[in-house]
């Protein structure tokens, strides 16, 4: 039986999440959409508040129920995401066309998905005949035909593992309710790592718990979640001095969406203050081995046809001389031709900071400063980008870097150039000044600037 005084503290906790799942089951189901954004900024508000809120009061709960209520909150979060088709992105039915056209044996990277020889793979799934075809994730074929795929007159961007992830949901409905149930399980799967690898449990819920998991993770089924699965178990193995395998992890996270590559710094924390060791060697050879070892198969189908539409993608996403739409905060100080440099110096600062004055013991740690601080300089108007640094977070315990996805959201709902120098301006002062904060209260400072060493069952091997 439960003790009253620790139902006492339990219970606030336990209510304020299922106010946090039952407020995110609305706001998928009858919280607006991409085509009406315009509810969707009070739901999302109404959301992180209950977030901070179950947060807060997690603190009162007992040591020994702490990880069956953040497992169990996990499982209530990621699964109230399946109660309604994708809201506010349509990249879940690209997996989808992608998946099915492995399944009979083409590679993905061979033909766009308006492609007259892939017609027979076509359905009304994904191919809905008849209507109007004006819906928020409708499009049309130059031939004229209404689909629900994205860009369906370019080839697909995903690296080898996400056409891998693509190709085993693919058995599971071949809808995308499969990719969303994989969402899921990845998402609850990334707080089992969490738990088992994080050294205050209750960190945790930083990912399990939040709303973005529910969105981004789930609802709309991004491909960023197993990347972020893949990363934090490869950087859990790197502190342990498990360094093959965690080469391999991280090598297998980046060949899912390329992103994870910022976390490699953070793996090898350290790495210029001291002699390389066997195990520094090991772990990026083994993660550049599984980068280009899962490539290969693809090469050889398709050869360079397995960049897909990536070339295309950085122009028409604004990385592009000429045609440049991110690096808000950066083009507030410097001319816009100088802003790539700009930007590239700037996290080449940081991760050479990182491998000089990282600790190897807590490899997120400096991960997470690249990661974020990427997000940061190139401001992206994708939130779920961000999936990143809440896996990070959820590690690390720097809460205030989740103002970064929370940017992202709020760009990618609005959009405009003020609206991204204001978000991401808002995300910078966030980070500085709790950072700060927490260094003038006595928070834990980085290893290198004279922090505690991890306690030993994070460092043994």
């Amino acid at each position: 039986m439960t003790d009253r005084p620790t139902l006492t503290r339990t219970l606030p906790c336990v209510l304020a999440l299922a106010a946090l799942t039952t407020l995110l089951a609305l706001t998928v189901t009858v919280g607006g959409t991409l085509g009406d954004r315009d509810r969707l900024n009070d739901w999302y508000l109404l959301d992180a508040v209950l977030f901070v809120l179950a947060l807060l009061l997690l603190r009162r709960v007992p040591d020994r129920q702490v990880v069956p209520l953040v497992l169990a909150g996990s499982l209530l979060v990621a699964g109230v995401g399946l109660l309604a088709p994708p809201r506010t992105s349509d990249d879940a039915y690209r997996y989808v066309w992608d998946g099915r056209v492995q399944a009979a044996g083409i590679s993905p990277y061979a033909h766009t998905p308006d492609d007259p020889a892939l017609r027979r793979l076509r359905d009304p799934g994904l191919f809905p005949a008849g209507g109007d075809c004006t819906g928020w994730d409708h499009h049309r074929t130059a031939a004229g035909d209404c689909l629900l795929i994205n860009r369906p007159d370019v080839h697909t961007i995903y690296p080898p593992v996400a056409e891998a992830w693509f190709l085993a949901a693919h058995p599971f409905g071949g809808g995308v309710r499969g990719v969303q149930v994989g969402g899921a399980l990845l998402a609850v799967a990334t707080t089992g790592v969490l738990l088992a690898v994080g050294g205050r449990r209750r960190r945790a819920a930083l990912w399990g718990w939040c709303p973005g998991v529910t969105i981004w993770a789930v609802n709309d089924a991004h491909v960023d979640t197993l990347g972020a699965l893949l990363m934090v178990a490869g950087l859990g193995c790197a502190a342990r001095r498990r360094a093959g395998a965690g080469g391999v992890l991280l090598g297998a996270a980046v060949a899912t969406k390329l992103l994870p590559a910022l976390a490699l710094p953070g793996a090898v924390s350290g790495l210029l203050a001291r002699r390389p060791t066997r195990r520094d060697v090991l772990l990026l050879a083994a993660a550049l081995g599984t980068f280009v070892a899962v490539y290969l198969p693809y090469v050889a189908a398709s050869g360079v046809g397995v960049l897909g539409f990536l070339p295309g993608y950085l122009k028409e996403e604004g990385y592009e001389q000429g045609h440049l739409e991110r690096f808000g905060l950066l083009r507030a100080l410097v001319p816009d031709s100088l802003a790539p440099w700009a930007a590239a110096l700037v996290l080449a600062a940081v991760a050479l900071w990182v491998l000089r004055r990282g600790d190897p013991a807590r490899p997120w740690r400096g991960a997470l400063l690249v990661t974020g601080s990427a997000l940061l300089v190139v401001a992206p108007s994708y939130p779920w980008y961000g999936l990143l640094v809440v896996a990070l977070v959820g590690l690390d315990g720097r809460w205030e870097w989740l103002a970064v996805p929370a940017a992202g959201q709020v760009l990618y709902l609005e959009g405009g150039e003020e609206v991204q120098r204001a978000a991401y301006g808002a995300a910078l002062a966030c980070v500085l000044v709790v950072s700060a904060l927490r260094g003038l209260l006595g928070g834990e400072p980085v290893r290198g600037a004279g922090a505690p060493k991890a306690s030993p069952e994070m460092t043994k091997a």
